[in-house]
């Protein structure tokens, strides 16, 4: 069983290389994440053509989540129990100033696929470590390990992968000066993951494909993925009964390259 993540920055921008991309790595699962678009304008007739069914949550703003599915997909959840709401900025730029109904961001979506409970997640930038939406990262990660917990509870093959915004540790990002005191890095994001890790989840460590480090992002500007200044943020944690199935996995770094490319590569992990 071949499974993988990816950060698309946009499946509309993205579709051609992401129906290129499956044609090719043909994976059995693929979470998607930042699809930017609404659940029903995402191209599910497009990804069924090559065998995939879809599970999209969207509410086409800058985030959005999907899982793509050939292996069957069946109990679909769109966000999880206890997600928080961000009562800040709007859209990072414009400032509430009538009051709406706010509802969670679409920044998780479960399902089981092939036996394997699997969630794609997008979590929060945090922007800056004295920003609202820092405190909204953190609430949102505290409210993930709860209903992680109970997911796990229900004793299914669990991964839960994506985009984590967060470096787990110095290794994973080109040079931690850079990133001092800044969001990504600091000690309570990283705790958070602890926390989650501390369910009983692994993290699986793909190989790179250049370098020591499997670096799964890379800023636009100034050259930095041909310089080879990314980080690891694109997590794949997964517990014991898929951890102790895995083969192989790996960035697939060729994704990132060429024209119009996600900044994002995608985590591809092979199971017996």
């Amino acid at each position: 069983m071949r499974l993988a993540t990816w950060n698309v920055n946009s499946v509309k921008a993205r579709l051609p290389r992401l129906l290129s991309w499956l044609d090719e790595a043909k994976p059995d699962v693929v979470c998607l994440q930042e699809t930017k678009c609404r659940a029903d304008m995402f191209p599910a007739a497009e990804v069924e053509e090559l065998g995939y069914a879809t599970a999209a949550h969207g509410d086409g703003r800058w985030n959005g989540v999907a899982v793509l599915s050939r292996v069957g997909i069946k109990d679909v959840s769109d966000g999880f129990p206890g997600q928080p709401v961000y009562e800040g900025e709007a859209d990072g730029q414009t400032k509430l100033t009538e009051p709406v109904l706010l509802m969670p961001e679409a920044r998780a979506i479960g399902a089981t696929c092939g036996g394997v409970r699997v969630w794609s997640l997008y979590a929060p930038n945090g922007r800056a470590p004295d920003s609202a939406h820092y405190v909204y990262k953190l609430d949102w990660f505290a409210a993930l390990r709860e209903a992680l917990a109970a997911e796990l509870a229900g004793g299914l093959p669990l991964v839960a992968c994506g985009d984590y915004n967060v470096a787990p540790t110095d290794e994973d990002v080109w040079d931690p000066a850079v990133f001092a005191g800044s969001t990504h890095v600091t000690p309570a994001e990283r705790r958070a993951l602890a926390d989650l890790r501390d369910l009983g989840l692994h993290d699986v460590v793909p190989s790179p494909m250049k370098g020591p480090h499997p670096y799964t992002y890379w800023d636009y500007r100034a050259g930095m993925f041909h310089k080879n200044m990314g980080m690891r943020i694109d997590l794949f944690y997964a517990n014991e009964a898929v951890a102790g199935r895995v083969r192989s996995a790996y960035v697939d770094r060729e994704a990132r390259k060429g024209k119009g490319p996600s900044d994002h590569a995608p985590v591809v992990v092979d199971l017996d």
